[in-house]
């Protein structure tokens, strides 16, 4: 990342990364379009109403290790090969704790969080059954995040590509297999993803083992190095805050949502899969920038950091856009993957034309949330997200609904809040000095 064109290394480093996040977004809609074509909206606003829960819980976890990412990323740009390995062991130890703490709040606090939400009596108990069995995986699924960010902070996006590729094969088969042919229902769609979780977890981990460079583990030096971990979480732990702000944002949006019944649940359900693919250039560019920024404000190239910047904020804004117009014109047809139904279909193409020409705006934010993440300065995307996509949001949601109880009032909270944080992003990006944030640190490990 610290040599040659720029915007190859970019796309480059971003394209494994988009293949990975399709294969994981196709892992994840699977079960939807499993259920919802074979057990009924009913079932699938089930599994769909538990997205916003997920992301709370492992968005925290799997937002602590994006300070491993950058501490790693930083010494592999200095070439500080022994800290390196250092903070290596000390991420994927720290993994190990987290996943199974993750499991553990998964299991037994599912079925409270669910009834906070509203989730309505007719969708609670699968629902309930769903989420208990996927965060059994829980473990598997902070281990493998941990080690793929280890492969990507060293410039290898290929990797975590490859278990990809191998885990939704898995997940899909089993999907298929379970609920359609040996009737397990939605149990059948929770087993088969902690299933393929944990192969991509297995997949990544023996390679970090066997692997030959300064990231290689050695099972005898897995331990925690306490500076080390200090350092990874005072970045990492402002991520896994924006993270859980955004989740439980989205948690009070879901019960709005539910309030409407399972109709609208499963509607807006299906749009959320669809939108997650929207997501994919936008998230793929800002997890390269991070990789880019940290490498090279480790190896102190500030220029080479502006141009970047630059660069990859123009790349995801535009593809965001275009997808967003094909998203505004074609998202009945694409609804139809996830249900039959036309009112279901009706309400998520409702949502789709109302948020679909502002995928813009939502680029912008994360692409200057993850340069500003690879800069260390993990504070500021945290604070921006919880003035607007929660505290924003929640605020707006509560008070319009309460005049104008209409869904639509609802789908409108994104491109607001999305807006306000745009407009503060750019403000901090042209007018703080967070291109020098490691100048010291950096000055003070090479001696």
């Amino acid at each position: 990342m610290t040599e040659g064109s720029i915007t190859k290394k970019l796309v480059f480093f971003a394209a494994p990364l988009f293949l990975g996040q399709l294969l994981q977004q196709l892992y994840n809609v699977v079960d939807s379009v499993v259920v919802g074509n074979v057990l009924g909206k009913e079932s699938l606003a089930a599994v769909t109403t538990t997205g916003s829960l997920v992301f709370l819980m492992v968005g925290f976890i799997t937002g602590l290790f994006m300070g491993n990412s950058v501490i790693v990323g930083k010494r592999y740009g200095a070439k500080d090969y022994a800290g390196l390995s250092i903070a290596v062991h000390t991420g994927i130890t720290f993994s190990f704790i987290a996943g199974a703490a993750l499991t553990l709040m998964g299991v037994f606090g599912a079925p409270v969080i669910l009834r906070l939400m509203g989730t309505p009596d007719d969708v609670f108990p699968n629902s309930v059954l769903y989420l208990r069995i996927f965060f059994c995986g829980g473990f598997a699924n902070v281990v493998y995040n941990a080690s793929c960010g280890v492969f990507q902070a060293v410039g290898d996006s290929k990797r975590p590509l490859y278990y990809l590729i191998v885990s939704t094969i898995i997940n899909t088969i089993l999907d298929i297999l379970f609920v359609k042919f040996l009737g397990f229902g939605i149990a059948g769609a929770a087993f088969a993803t902690i299933i393929a979780q944990t192969v991509s977890a297995i997949l990544a981990f023996t390679k970090l083992l066997r692997v030959d460079g300064p990231h290689r583990i050695e099972l005898k030096k897995l331990k925690i190095d306490g500076d080390t971990l200090k350092k990874e979480l005072a970045i990492g732990f402002p991520t896994g805050i924006q993270n859980s702000v955004i989740a439980i944002g989205n948690v009070v949006v879901q019960s709005n949502i539910n309030a409407f019944g399972s109709t609208v649940m499963a509607g807006s359900g299906s749009y959320s899969k669809l939108e997650g693919f929207v997501f994919l250039p936008i998230t793929c560019m800002s997890m390269a920038l991070t990789t880019f920024v940290s490498q090279n404000l480790g190896a102190g190239l500030h220029d080479r950091v502006r141009a970047g910047a630059r660069r990859g904020i123009a790349i995801s804004v535009a593809c965001a856009e275009i997808i967003g117009v094909i998203v505004f014109f074609f998202s009945p047809a694409f609804l139809h993957m996830f249900s039959q139904d036309p009112a279901v279909i009706k309400v998520g193409a409702t949502q789709a034309t109302t948020e679909s020409l502002f995928y813009c705006l939502l680029s912008l934010n994360h692409c200057l949330a993850g340069i500003l993440r690879g800069a260390g300065k993990t504070k500021i995307p945290m604070a921006v997200m919880l003035s607007s996509w929660c505290l924003l949001r929640i605020t707006y949601i509560t008070v319009i609904i309460h005049f104008i109880p209409k869904v639509n009032v609802i789908f409108w909270a994104y491109p607001l809040t999305w807006s306000v944080s745009a407009i503060i992003f750019v403000i901090y990006y042209f007018k703080a000095n967070w291109i020098h944030n490691f100048d010291n640190e950096v000055a003070t490990e090479s001696r």
